[in-house]
């Protein structure tokens, strides 16, 4: 979230963002007792909030410090906890090395965004950081829809769709987390500071 935050801890953000913690929290205990269902219909909300609670925070000026490390971070348990625990179930759509690249690039980018919090640099979403995190939504939303109701679904089993969507979500992962190391390359060798600090 861009702009001037504030020291505040209990805004409605924040409070969004800790309920989608918890959420998080659930699903993965769901999947893990294979209650397929409702570990869809936690994930599906969890994801909503992280919309929700961006927008409020700037359509009402809470923009906080503890908002600005809550939010990428609860986003980051909720997306590498369901591509790991999905990945690891025989015949997923997602295979292991999608997650293990998913949360190699969430650990790179989280390094980058400290030094750059640290230069007092903006280091928000971008595009390509948006619709990454879209697509592994999706991605995992669907591949829990094939595992809840496989018949209900108007594709076959879902596999199909749910392999798609996870490949072009760690297509658009790696991407996202290259564009932002490039962007922070100048503050990472310190090749921006003033020669005084060096």
């Amino acid at each position: 979230m861009a702009g001037t935050a504030t020291n505040r801890v209990w805004t409605v953000p924040n409070l969004l963002s800790a309920a989608r913690l918890g959420l998080a929290l659930g699903c993965f205990l769901l999947i893990g007792r294979e209650a397929f269902l409702p570990a869809l219909v936690a994930f599906l909300v969890a994801a909503g909030t992280d919309w929700v609670d961006g927008w409020y925070a700037r359509r009402f000026g809470q923009v906080s410090r503890l908002g600005r490390i809550l939010d990428p971070l609860v986003d980051k348990v909720l997306v590498c906890g369901a591509f790991m625990l999905l990945a690891a179930r025989p015949g997923a759509a997602i295979a292991p090395w999608m997650a293990v690249v998913v949360v190699v690039r969430e650990l790179v980018v989280t390094a980058v965004r400290a030094e750059m919090e640290r230069a007092g640099r903006d280091f928000s979403a971008g595009a390509a950081g948006k619709l990454k995190m879209v697509l592994q939504c999706a991605a995992v939303a669907v591949e829990l829809a094939r595992l809840a109701v496989p018949e209900a679904l108007p594709w076959g089993d879902g596999t199909g769709p749910a392999r798609a969507l996870a490949l072009g979500a760690v297509a658009l992962t790696v991407w996202s987390g290259v564009e932002y190391v490039f962007k922070a390359w100048p503050v990472i060798t310190g090749g921006d500071e003033p020669a005084e600090r060096r």
